[in-house]
C-alpha cells in the first residue's frame, strides 16, 4: 500500500461507521448521471516516485470494504493504523507540492497527461498502466479501458472492466502491488448483490457487472459535500443489453490468482466471499432445458460483446467456465452446506471436460471423419451425434488445416459446428487443462504452422477466418464495427498475448511467447497501444480501435513479466485432474447404452 494512500485510509472523518447492510453507500433511487460529468480523475504519476490519489476538498461520505471483516482479515487495517503517524508529514509536503492543480485530487479540470519519453517500451508500459488506475475514497479499485488523452468521447472506455482488469491485477500481483487487486476483488464483489433490472426483469443472483464508474455525486441536503458511489453496468446500458457471463468467471479466476501470488488467503477465507463465489456457481450450475454440461449464452456475453455468431456454446464461455469450477474448488470451504454444490462441481467438470475433448475438437483425421458422415441416425450408438452435415465443411478449411496440429472448434449445437478457430478459447484450454495434452500441444503446433495467418505483423488473431459477403451481412447484421478481418471480426487483439504466453510456458514452449514478444514490440508503443489491428495480417491500426488501451498494455506487461521468470505463471493455470481423466476415459469406452425400466407415476 503507498504511503498516501496508508494516510488517506487512516485520516480523520475518512471513513463513516455504518453498519455491515450498507457496505457501498448507493441508494435504490440513484439516477445514472451521463458519462462524461461528475468523473473520478485518475491516478497520475508524481515525480515518478509516489502516486497521489486526487481527493476533492469538500467532505465526502466513503464506505470501506473492511466493515465486514472475518478473523484473519484484521493485519490489513491495524498495518494502516501503526503507519499513519509516520506519513502525515509527507502528505502535507507532496500537497504543497500540488496545491497549484486544486488541492490533492481538486475539482479543477482535467488536462490531458503528457507523455513522457521512456528508456524502454516496458518502462513506457508501467507508466501508462500506473496512470489508468482509478481510486475509489483514496484507494485504488481498478484501471480503465483506455485513457488516450485526446478523446473527447470516451463513451464507456472510462470505466472499469471487469475482463479488462484481468491482465492488469495480474501484472500488479507479479510486481508485488497487492492492494489494487484486493480492492477491486472485494468492491466488485459488493456490486454483485446491487439490484439489477432491466424492462422489469431482473436476472438470477451471482451476476457479476460487466463495468463499474466511481461517480462523485452530491448528498442531498447539504450543496457543500458529495459522496462517492460505485456505479455498476450489469449490461442494461451496454450496446446489445447483454449480460456479462465471463465477468463472474474471470472474478473467481482471479481471486485464486491472487490468493497463490501474495500468499493472503484471508481474503478467498471470508464470509461474504464465499457466499459471492456459491452464486456464481449456483447461477452456472442451474438446471435448464439444456441436455448439454456447456454453458448456453446468448450472443455477444463475452470478449466478443457484438453480434457475430457465437450464440449457443461458445468455446471461450466453456474454457472459462471449466477453469472457474476447478479454481472454485479449490477454495470453497469445506462445510456441510458446501457438499451439494461440490458434489454437482465435480460432476460438471466430467462432463463438461468429455464433451469438449471428445466433439469439439478437430484435427485433419476428424475432419476425414465429419467428412464421411451418414445423417439422420436415430439410435444411441449413433457416430453422428449432433446430426452434422457434411456439406458444412468450408472449402477454406480443407486447404487451411495442417497435417499436424489441431484446435477446437468454435461452437456445437445440433446440426451446426462452427469452424471457426478463436484464440482465446483454445488458449485457456490449454491454460485451465481443458484440453488434454496431446490436444494442448496440437493447438500450438497449429498456431506455429499458421503464423502467418494469427500473429502475422501483431498477434494475435481474435478469430479466424472473417466472415465475408453475405455471411457477414447475416451473421452479423452488417455491422460496421465487425467488418471483415475487424474488431471482433478477424481483428487482431494484442491482449491476447499474455494468454498465449501462459499456454506456452504451460506447456513448456515458451520460445513461441517469446517470438511473439517480439513480434509486437516492434510496433506497439509506436502505435500507441492501440486496441486492436485491421487486415488479414494485422498491418493496419484498427479503425475505430482505441489508443492507449489498458488491456492492451497490461497484456504486453505480463508477458514480458512471465517470459522472465516462468514459474509466476503457475498462479493461472489449472494442473489436470486425474480424477476428470480417468472418468473421461470410461466415458469413452461405454458400450450401448442399457434402458431402464420406466413405470408410469
Amino acid at each position: 500500500m503507498g504511503i498516501a494512500v496508508v494516510a488517506l485510509h487512516t485520516m480523520p472523518g475518512a471513513f463513516t461507521t455504518h453498519s455491515p447492510a450498507s457496505i457501498l453507500s448507493l441508494r435504490p433511487d440513484f439516477t445514472r448521471i451521463n458519462s462524461r460529468t461528475n468523473s473520478v480523475p485518475n491516478a497520475r504519476t508524481l515525480q515518478g516516485v509516489l502516486r497521489i490519489p486526487r481527493l476533492r476538498s469538500v467532505r465526502r461520505l466513503c464506505q470501506r470494504i473492511d466493515d465486514r471483516v472475518t478473523e484473519g482479515n484484521g493485519p490489513w487495517v491495524k498495518d494502516a493504523m501503526n503507519n499513519a503517524s509516520q506519513v502525515l508529514g509527507d502528505i502535507s509536503v507532496l500537497g504543497q507540492a500540488v496545491s497549484g492543480n486544486g488541492g490533492l485530487n481538486g475539482s479543477a479540470a482535467k488536462t490531458p497527461p503528457q507523455r513522457r519519453k521512456s528508456s524502454s517500451v516496458e518502462d513506457e508500459a508501467w507508466e501508462l498502466l500506473q496512470e489508468s488506475m482509478v481510486y475509489y475514497c483514496g484507494s485504488p479499485v481498478g484501471t480503465i479501458a483506455a485513457n488516450d488523452p485526446n478523446d473527447s468521447d470516451p463513451v464507456n472506455y472510462d470505466q472499469v472492466f471487469i475482463r479488462d482488469f484481468i491482465p492488469s491485477g495480474i501484472a500488479f500481483l507479479l510486481k508485488g502491488e497487492y492492494e489494487i487487486v484486493r480492492n477491486f476483488i472485494l468492491h466488485t464483489l459488493q456490486l454483485q448483490s446491487w439490484e439489477k433490472t432491466m424492462d422489469c426483469h431482473s436476472p438470477g443472483q451471482g451476476l457479476m457487472p460487466a463495468s463499474f464508474k466511481v461517480r462523485t455525486i452530491p448528498l442531498d441536503g447539504d450543496e457543500d459535500a458529495t459522496e462517492e458511489v460505485l456505479d455498476p453496468d450489469f449490461g442494461e446500458a451496454a450496446i446489445g443489453r447483454v449480460a456479462p457471463v465471463d465477468s463472474g468467471l474471470w472474478w473467481i479466476i482471479l481471486l485464486r490468482a491472487y490468493g497463490k501470488c501474495s500468499g493472503d488467503l484471508s481474503v478467498q477465507e471470508r464470509i461474504d466471499v464465499q457466499t459471492g463465489m456459491k452464486m456464481i456457481l449456483k447461477l452456472c450450475l442451474a438446471d435448464g432445458f439444456d441436455m448439454f454440461p456447456t454453458l448456453l449464452v446468448t450472443d455477444g456475453s463475452c470478449m466478443i460483446d457484438r453480434r457475430m455468431g457465437i450464440h449457443g456454446h461458445p468455446l471461450e464461455i466453456q474454457a472459462l467456465f471449466y477453469s472457474a469450477l476447478l479454481c472454485a474448488r479449490e477454495m470453497l470451504t469445506q462445510e456441510d452446506g458446501s457438499a451439494d454444490l461440490i458434489r454437482a462441481l465435480n460432476n460438471r467438470l466430467i462432463a463438461l471436460s468429455f464433451h469438449i475433448r471428445e466433439y469439439y475438437w478437430l484435427d485433419m483425421q476428424k475432419l476425414n471423419e465429419i467428412y464421411r458422415y451418414k445423417t439422420e441416425e436415430y439410435s444411441y450408438d449413433a457416430v453422428n451425434k449432433f446430426n452434422i452435415y457434411p456439406d458444412q465443411i468450408s472449402p477454406w478449411l480443407v486447404e487451411w488445416i495442417p497435417p499436424k496440429g489441431g484446435y477446437f472448434i468454435g461452437n456445437l449445437q445440433p446440426a451446426h459446428m462452427d469452424f471457426r478457430f478463436f484464440s482465446l478459447g483454445n488458449l485457456w484450454s490449454i491454460v485451465s487443462s481443458l484440453a488434454t495434452t496431446h490436444q494442448s500441444h496440437a493447438i500450438l503446433d497449429l498456431i506455429e504452422s499458421k503464423w502467418s495467418d494469427l500473429v502475422a505483423e501483431m498477434p494475435l488473431k481474435i478469430c479466424y477466418p472473417a466472415l465475408e459477403n453475405q455471411e457477414w451481412k447475416i451473421i452479423t447484421g452488417s455491422d460496421p464495427k465487425n467488418t471483415p478481418w475487424s474488431y471482433h471480426n478477424g481483428g487482431s487483439w494484442p491482449t491476447l498475448l499474455w494468454q498465449l504466453t501462459v499456454a506456452c510456458i504451460k506447456m513448456n514452449r515458451p520460445e513461441l511467447a517469446a517470438k511473439a514478444i517480439e513480434v509486437a514490440e516492434r510496433r506497439i508503443a509506436t502505435d500507441k497501444w492501440p486496441e486492436y489491428y485491421d487486415t488479414k495480417r494485422a498491418r493496419f491500426i484498427g479503425k475505430q480501435s482505441r489508443l492507449y488501451q489498458t488491456w492492451s498494455i497490461a497484456g504486453f506487461l505480463v508477458a514480458k513479466l512471465l517470459i522472465e521468470k516462468p514459474d509466476a505463471a503457475r498462479i493461472l493455470w489449472n494442473d489436470e485432474d486425474a480424477e476428470i481423466l480417468n472418468a473421461s476415459s470410461t466415458n469413452r469406452k461405454r458400450g450401448k447404452k442399457v434402458l431402464k425400466k420406466t413405470y408410469i407415476v
